[in-house]
């Protein structure tokens, strides 16, 4: 302990001092996003460091709600309501740890990166669509189709009062103030290597703003007894509730926490030299945290590759940083409500449209082009997927289709007939599955005069067991035949 004070301490509390201001605004607007108080993300924020920091595999990830999950959570909010989100997310924590003891941590990384992308691309297309509403202190529509096109009404409401009025125009303006201010500090910090998150200076201005011209438009809102609120949520004030159906919600949500937390793992493996996670163990942590988060009636959670970063652009060496973001966020919340207080609404939501904007990111088109258009078609799916019907049919689908793809390619083997010298060849060409059965088999049953017959797998790529035996029974019944078999390989 005392070595970790000379050596880590002074970059640890730096670091968890930007973390915690980068956490402050997204765990509030990730909370709205998701159709909740946002102090039950200030909740599972407070969770992501002092607990699966506590537990953590990977020292330098930090986890909290993150806007990757907020589709499904607003999905499971409006539909089984803040009562069903607490079950579901305590199970979906059992899952996890369930994962973690059979050791399947790595195996969520077996996923086509045109899936995960696409994903990711739908879940931003669907914040960006809902936030933009709520920027204008407007509320979102029914669906995902209907906040799409009735983008350019919230665009009118803004810029022409007498069809929305001064607070939509009020606060749509201070919504574009938010972002243009995100965009020009990202900018300066890229040139001074400034610490301080953009997210930060935004919300801080934006509420300075509505303070200073006495804005009407809408604040957040923090209940007055939070102890109290937070005692009626916990989870045996819920369980009279249980549906079967949550076990599925449960799972569908621990999928893709685990998939999100993962991916994370492994970037922060890239950019931190040295760093080296334990799946399986991240696995475990984030597990124990979702089923707090459950217990308490907080968001789910997920490791957060916005605030990991931070963690490792401001120097965090161990989990000591996001352990004490965890604390910083619990003093704000319990101490310090009232300034959260001042906070407005379209200035959060302008942050999440920033960051829809950026989760979309359509330039990974480009990328997967490369690799031909499969690629392209199996993203392009998953984000349609995901928008026009929900998250789980979206991903679904683009699973589906890289099974199609393996399988395509798995049976693109063809066979070359040649005779020559009364000696007839077959040879195998590229990769040969199940699926080529019934080529294999015709090429094989041909009638053939008595002589012989060369099967030459020295192109063959990948042979599986199915052509395997289908041979070996060839084999044995080609001397009825009068027919002699030589084999190369």
């Amino acid at each position: 302990m005392q070595n970790y004070f000379k050596s880590y301490f002074h970059k640890d509390l730096l670091s968890s001092l930007v973390v915690f201001l980068v956490a402050l605004p997204l765990c509030m607007g990730i909370a709205m996003a998701s159709g909740v108080p946002v102090v039950y993300g200030l909740l599972s924020g407070i969770i992501g460091g002092l607990v699966i920091g506590a537990f953590t595999g990977s020292p330098l990830q930090v986890s909290g709600p993150a806007a990757g999950l907020a589709v499904i959570v607003f999905d499971i909010v409006q539909t089984e309501g803040i009562e069903g989100l607490a079950i579901i997310t305590l199970m979906a924590g059992l899952f996890q740890a369930l994962f973690a003891f059979l050791k399947a941590g790595p195996l969520f990384r077996a996923i086509s990166p045109s899936v995960v992308k696409g994903m990711l691309a739908g879940i931003g297309v669907l914040i960006f669509a809902s936030q933009f509403h709520v920027m204008v202190d407007d509320t979102p529509k029914g669906s995902a189709f209907e906040n799409i096109i009735t983008i350019p009404q919230a665009i009118l409401k803004v810029f022409d009062p007498t069809v929305g009025g001064a607070a939509h125009m009020q606060a749509g303006f201070l919504g574009l103030i938010t972002i243009g201010l995100i965009v020009g500090w990202n900018l300066f910090k890229q040139r001074v290597k400034n610490p301080v998150p953009g997210p930060l200076i935004a919300i801080v201005a934006a509420s300075l703003i509505v303070w200073g011209a006495n804005l009407d438009i809408l604040l957040v809102e923090l209940p007055s007894d939070l102890t109290g609120v937070i005692g009626d949520s916990m989870i045996w004030n819920r369980l009279d509730g249980f549906k079967v159906s949550y076990i599925f919600s449960a799972l569908m949500l621990a999928f893709v926490a685990t998939t999100e937390t993962l991916l994370c793992v492994t970037a922060v493996d890239q950019i931190k030299t040295g760093h080296k996670s334990d799946y399986n163990k991240e696995l475990l942590a984030q597990g124990i945290g979702n089923t707090v988060a459950g217990v308490v009636g907080a968001l789910p959670l997920t490791g957060v590759i916005v605030r990991t970063s931070a963690n490792v652009e401001a120097g965090g060496e161990t989990k000591g940083a996001t352990i004490m973001h965890g604390a910083w966020l619990l003093i704000m919340l319990f101490m310090f409500p009232m300034v959260l207080a001042y906070i407005p609404k379209a200035g959060l939501a302008a942050i999440l449209v920033f960051t829809g904007f950026k989760l979309m990111d359509f330039k990974s088109i480009k990328v997967f082009k490369q690799y031909g258009n499969s690629e392209v078609a199996i993203y392009l799916s998953t984000v349609a997927g995901v928008v026009f019907i929900n998250l789980l049919a979206g991903v679904a689908l683009g699973f589906a289709l890289s099974l199609v793809r393996l399988l395509w390619k798995t049976h693109s083997g063809y066979i070359e007939s040649n005779e020559e010298a009364g000696e007839h060849r077959l040879s195998f060409v590229g990769s040969f599955s199940f699926v080529n059965l019934p080529k294999v088999a015709s090429e094989l049953e041909k009638e053939r005069s008595k002589g012989h017959l060369t099967l030459d797998f020295s192109k063959a790529k990948y042979v599986d067991h199915a052509i395997e035996d289908l041979v070996q029974n060839f084999e044995k019944t080609a001397s009825q035949k009068g027919l002699t078999i030589k084999k190369v390989s």
